[in-house]
């Protein structure tokens, strides 16, 4: 028998003051989920992340959460003050969870350099934040996220503007993480880099439009009802390729 979800959404709708921005949601995770979050801007792709995390509490409908459950969270790059007079193994240890006592421990620092480096930056812990590449610093909340030690990990556009090598790294350390038994959901607007060679995909704008994996969900039919435009989807070296329509040869995101 299939244990119980570690997060259930059941009929859930959310938004802020008056305007609904998602509704009627029915999702689970777990730590088998690898799961990306697509749709355009203002669709409710960061309200349903936030619904997960247990920052936003939803207008309608119902979240049940396992007792204890750890989840952890990465927020877009751009959203930082790179210029916050601290180091990367300073910030790392700033998201330790729970601890009254301002300072870390020995032990607390000794975990803090083996996540950095299992991430690869183990010998950047010294440097100040903002002397960090896109990916150095992507890598950086990684291990902020991981110092928790969650279960679930959430992502909001991990690979928003860093070049497609950094990209590749990004998606081959959150598929060793899911593989390590850890659940993850990310955001993406980038249905050919990212969405596509995910497992799991849910499209959505105002509500779940589709999900599935993505050869199910990335079709022109799903993808005109989550984006509004017509895009053509076409099989490249057997690889999930797709085209907006609008303009020629243009790759969606």
């Amino acid at each position: 028998m299939k244990a119980a979800p570690l997060i259930s959404l059941r009929g859930v709708a959310a938004g802020y003051k008056d305007s609904v921005v998602i509704r009627d949601v029915d999702l689970d995770i777990d730590t088998d989920t690898f799961t990306g979050i697509v749709g355009p801007s203002g669709a409710g792709k960061t309200t349903l992340l936030r619904l997960l995390l247990g920052s936003l509490e939803p207008s309608h409908g119902a979240i049940e959460r396992a007792p204890g459950v750890a989840v952890s969270y990465v927020p877009q790059l751009e959203t930082v003050n790179w210029n916050f007079p601290v180091t990367v193994t300073e910030c790392v240890l700033m998201s330790r969870g729970g601890r009254r006592v301002p300072w870390p421990s020995r032990s607390e620092k000794a975990e803090a350099a083996a996540v950095l480096d299992r991430l690869g930056i183990g010998d950047l812990g010294h440097r100040h934040i903002r002397e960090l590449s896109g990916g150095q610093q992507q890598r950086m909340f990684l291990a902020r996220a991981l110092i928790r030690r969650p279960q679930i990990m959430l992502l909001d556009e991990p690979t928003s503007g860093v070049d497609i090598s950094t990209r590749h790294d990004v998606l081959h350390l959150l598929a060793e993480l899911h593989d390590d038994g850890m659940g993850i959901v990310l955001t993406t607007h980038d249905l050919n880099g990212m969405a596509a060679h995910l497992p799991d995909l849910v499209c959505v704008n105002g509500r779940i439009v589709a999900h599935g994996t993505p050869e199910d969900v990335i079709t022109p039919a799903v993808l005109e009802q989550t984006f509004g435009a017509r895009m053509d989807v076409l099989q490249h070296l057997g690889m999930i390729v797709v085209v907006d329509s609008s303009g020629p040869g243009r790759l969606a995101g």
